[in-house]
Formats: structure tokens, sequence, C-alpha cells
């Protein structure tokens, strides 16, 4: 076991990426007797090491009955399955009827599970401290051959991640678990992330007209304006933390396009309307607008598989499984299609109104159905701007549609399985996709070809996030882990796991410094991006998650899904208890469970899954689903 150390306190073995690593002259019954033997080792000993010993269990389980399948033990085998396999962790078992199914030699060489733990790049990782290890290296030094199998698995098999200072409890240890191989390498969170936001262009706030659309509307509902303000030297798009970050990346590290004026002039009303939000608070909460969509679940011909509601409220859509999307408008404005060529060349350029002029009126109305995909429609973007709209499919393909003439304006290729999920850069031009092929992607609308590729997932991606500084972009995956890549280099610059099941959901905070994520097993957990950990658990879902949503002051989050819940979180206080904690890198950080403190509220639909949360700019929730 000497060799097992090495000077940086980490020891990684690497086998050749084959199966004759498996080849071994033991004898069946000495699989079964080293196993029990070393479960009931783990189970009889003292509590500070016991629970990180429990992370063994299940990468020594597998590896002894692949061994045990390669030398052709069929039957011992299958009893060495029958045995133990229910005794490992739940979050396992889809994962231990997979390996099941594989009995014989000639089916190790096609199997995604066996491809994953005999990888030579990736192994499992087993996070021990110091005492933890040198306390299992004295069992492994007995010379049986019982121990001797045990000692071969890990040396050949497992990566042991060492780190100083006092052993997990059980708690911090639980929190970590989860990932189809193993816990991350304390080394995959070093890197530096630039968690702050980028600085924002100066805009002059004069030049919106003060005759023009200023009134402020009264929170309360009560109906009425309130009196316009003056202007002043505070009335700026941006507080000064957030120009003057100094945790933001440089403006230059990525391109990034330049505003136009009707940017500029949609900027200049996020601000307006910012100042007539209302203030969110435990004591004061928002109101809740919930959207139903009738006859479109599975047990209908057409099912809706995603909502998606633009950033300024004013679009809803809904990808079905016919291959359409459907388009409303949530606002009295009609969705109108642009004038022929000929039409517009009529038009007065010069002209204040021209944007109005070039819409035909003759095609307003409520609903806009687009045809392109070939399949079930997974995910939809609508852009910063809203003018255009992603959207990705079963059919490989992503396509990006334009919203003033209603048509199919490019269709990118790459993907060589569905693709699960899209979204748009926060400023725009930008996005990124995900899908089967257990990839995620960079793209520009400009470009057929991906700018990045984000490869290291062991299953399928099924969700993917930018940061609002659009330098990161984060995924979620069937392997029950969080990966968060630079755009810059295309790296991971921090892996996360935790989940116990499949993740559906994934939001950065307005802050850019913490990360939420939710999905199959039912909880909600926040991550500290800055030191890599996870920082709070927040429970009260009794089914899967869908979606969350964190209110436009940053104070509150919203979450919903199969339970027919929303569910309001104290999201400003949660963090608060996380900044005035001192984070110490060398030691893992209490994970927070208490949810009565932070749920604030809970409601619930009659019988409609929530798919989609939105916050408008002065913090109405927005929510849509299916009636089942």
């Amino acid at each position: 076991m000497a060799d097992y150390e090495k000077s940086d306190n980490k020891f990684i073995s690497f086998s050749s990426n084959n199966l004759t690593s498996y080849k071994s002259e033991h004898e069946p019954r000495v699989y079964e007797e080293g196993y029990m033997n070393l479960y009931k080792f783990i189970d009889s000993s003292l509590d500070a090491y016991k629970y990180e010993l429990y992370t063994l269990n299940y990468p020594v389980f597998v590896h002894m009955y692949l061994e045990l399948v390669y030398n052709n033990h069929e039957d011992a085998a299958k009893k060495f399955m029958e045995k133990f396999g229910p005794h490992q962790e739940d979050f396992y078992q889809e994962d231990i009827k997979k390996l099941a199914i594989i009995t014989k030699p000639s089916q190790m060489k096609e199997s995604e599970i066996i491809d994953n733990f005999n990888n030579g790049q990736s192994r499992f990782t087993i996070r021990l401290s110091k005492d933890t290890f040198y306390y299992l290296k004295r069992y492994l030094q007995d010379s049986s051959k019982s121990t001797s199998i045990i000692q071969n698995v890990i040396q050949e098999h497992l990566s042991l991640d060492f780190y100083e200072g006092l052993t997990r409890n059980k708690q911090q240890v639980e929190a970590s678990l989860g990932g189809m191989m193993g816990e991350a390498p304390r080394d995959a969170n070093k890197v530096k992330v630039y968690v702050g936001l980028l600085k924002e262009p100066d805009i002059n706030l004069s030049i919106l007209d003060d005759d023009g659309d200023d009134a402020a509307v009264d929170p309360s509902g009560e109906g009425g304006e309130k009196p316009k303000k003056k202007k002043s030297k505070r009335d700026t798009l941006l507080s000064k933390r957030a120009r003057n970050d100094p945790n933001a990346p440089p403006i230059t590290r990525i391109p990034l396009p330049e505003l136009r004026d009707a940017e500029k002039m949609d900027k200049i009303h996020r601000m307006r309307e910012a100042s007539k939000r209302l203030k969110l608070s435990s004591e004061t909460l928002p109101s809740i607008c919930f959207y139903t969509l009738l006859n479109a679940n599975v047990n209908n011909n057409i099912a809706v598989l995603c909502i998606e509601i633009s950033e300024d409220s004013a679009l809803l859509s809904a990808g079905l499984s016919d291959s359409t999307i459907k388009v409303w408008s949530l606002t009295p404005n009609k969705l109108k299609t642009m004038k022929s060529a000929q039409e517009l060349e009529l038009i007065d350029r010069e002209a204040d109104d021209v944007l109005v002029r070039m819409m035909n009126e003759k095609s307003a109305t409520d609903l806009k159905v687009l045809h392109g995909h070939s399949g079930p429609v997974y995910s939809l973007s609508f852009s910063p701007d809203r003018n255009l709209l992603l959207s990705c499919s079963e059919d490989s393909t992503i396509r990006l549609w334009s919203l003033q003439t209603w048509t199919n304006i490019c269709c990118y290729k790459g993907h060589c399985f569905p693709v699960w999920d899209v979204v748009f850069s926060p400023h725009g031009y930008y996005f990124a996709t995900c899908g089967h092929d257990r990839t995620a992607r960079l793209w520009a609308t400009d470009s057929h070809q991906p700018l990045r590729f984000f490869v290291g997932h062991f299953s399928d991606v099924d969700c993917i996030q930018f940061h609002p500084n659009s330098n990161y972009v984060a995924s979620g995956s069937t392997d029950r882990t969080i990966r968060v890549w630079d755009v810059l280099t295309g790296q991971c610059v921090r892996y996360f796991t935790g989940h116990k099941a499949k993740i559906y959901t994934l939001l950065f905070t307005t802050c850019g410094r913490y990360l939420i994520s939710a999905g199959e097993d039912k909880k909600i957990l926040v991550w500290d991006l800055s030191h890599g950990y996870l920082i709070a658990c927040l429970s009260g879902h009794t089914e899967t998650i869908y979606t969350l949503a964190i209110s436009r002051d940053g104070v509150m989050l919203a979450s919903g899904g199969a339970d027919d819940c929303i569910m309001l979180w104290d999201l400003a206080k949660l963090l608060d208890e996380a900044d005035s904690e001192d984070m110490n890198m060398s030691q893992t950080p209490t994970v927070r469970t208490n949810t009565d403190k932070i749920l604030l509220k809970t409601f619930k639909t009659k019988a409609t899954n929530v798919i989609s949360i939105h916050f408008t700019r002065r913090n109405l929730a927005l929510a849509a689903g299916v009636l089942h």
C-alpha cells in the first residue's frame, strides 16, 4: 500500500482502457467472502471513519461483480448481485439494474456503465481524510486472499482523493454522494471563476422622452398613476456594485455584441419598470398568475413538453410532441407579421414609427404556430431582444425563428441524438445546447458550426444555463452531476456532486455568485461558485422539480414541479447567512437543511403540473403548466 501515497496527497491509478484489467485467478467464493469482510469492517468502524468508508461499498461491489463476469463465473456473479445489490444506496439502484443484465464477457464490450467504470481517463472518486486512509490501510495490510482482492480493486480501478483536516461527518458525506462516478475531486474546483457581473455600458437616460410611457403603476394593484419623478444623478441603470464588481471578468474576455439603439431603449424601460416593482420580503409575497394549457398532456395525442415566457413577459411559447411550436401574446398587443418586400420598399425609413409601419395590421392574431421540426420539441428560448426564438428537438437539430416574419431562418446541425435543452446567452448572439450524446455545445447565431464542445458527463446532459456574465455555462446530467464550463477555454471549472437523481433545471442567482439546481430527487441544492461548495439543501416538494425562478430583485426563489405546487423561498435570508459564514477552504462547510425557516409559502394548483415560472419586471410571478 505504500505506493498509494503521492507527494501531492492524492492517489490516482490508471490502468489500460480495456477489460483485461479484470483478469483474475481467484476462486469465485473468495469474492463473496472478501466483500462481506469489507462490509463488516466498515460497519464496525468508529463513527469518525465509518461514513467516509461507506463510500467504498458501491464501487468495490461493481468492480468485483465485473471481475466475476469477465472470468466466466456467471452463476457466482448472479449470486453476488442478488446478495449485495439490494444493499447499495437507493440512488445507485438504476445503475445496478443495468449492470445486472450483463452476465457474460461478450456483453461487457458495449455497455455504457462499463465504459464509464473502465475509462482510463476517469475513475470512481473516493474522498478520504488522511486519518481515514491510514485506518483503511491498516485493514488492507492483512495478507489473506479476500483482502488482496479488495486491495487490487482499489489500486486498479479507484481514485482516492486525500485531504488534510478533520474527517467529515455523516451529513457532510451524504451531501456530496450521488454522482455516477463518485464524488467530485477537490482539484476540480480550485480554478478561479469570475462570478461577478459585467460592467454595463453607460446609457444616458435623457434619451427617453419625458412624455414617454413613464407613468408608475401602483404595485398594490389598486390602479391609478403615481406622479412622475424628476431625473437625478442617481437615475442609473445598475447599482454601483454591479457596475464595478471586482469579481467580474474583463469586458473583453469574450467578444460580446454591441448594444443597438433599440436594446439601449429597452434597458432604459427595464430601469423604469424596476423603480416601480413590488419590493418582496417574507411579509410581502408576490401575486401569482397561472396559465393552464388544456388537453395537452400525455393522455392526449398532443402533449406540451416545454413552456417558455419572454423576458419582457409579453410572449408565451410552448413546444409540442407533434413537432410544432405555439406562441401566444400575453398582452393586448396582437402578434403581427412583417409586410412583404414590395410593401417595405414604400415605407419612409426615417419615420419615428418605422417599426410600426413595417408590420402588417391585417395579420394580427393572438397565436402563431411554427412548423419545421420533425420530432417533439423539448426546449425553447427567447432572445433578450425578443426578436428571435430558439428551439431544439428529438430530430437532433436546433432551429432559429424570426418573431417578425414568423419563419425559420436557420437550422443548426451538430448533435447526433435528441437535443434536450437550449438557452440564449443573457447578452444575446451566443446560445448553448445539450443532449443525449452526453455533450453540451456553445454556438453563435451567425455560425452553422459549434464554437465549443463541453465534454465530460457520463450520461445525457439534460439541462443547461448561462451565467449572468455570459462567460460560463452550467450543465446538469442524468449522471447526477453538475459541471460549470468556461466559454473561453471550453474547460470544466466546477464539478458538483450531491444530487441523487436526474437534474432538470439550473439557475444562477442575479449576483452571479451562486448556482441553484433541482430535479428528480425533489431537492433544491444551492452551490457557492467561488469556493465550489454545496451550502444548502431545501426540501419540501414531493415530486420532480421542473422549474426555478428568482425575483427581479434577487430576494425570492420560486420552484414548481410534478407535485402541482409552487413554493416560495426566502433566498435573501439564505444567502445572507451564507455570506456571513467564514468559508474555510480546507474544511467542508455544514450544509443548511433547515427548510422551515426558508420556505415562505406553498401555492397548490388543482391538478396542473408546474412546467415554467417567470417573474415580470415588476415582480409579478407568472407560471404555466399542463392539466393532467
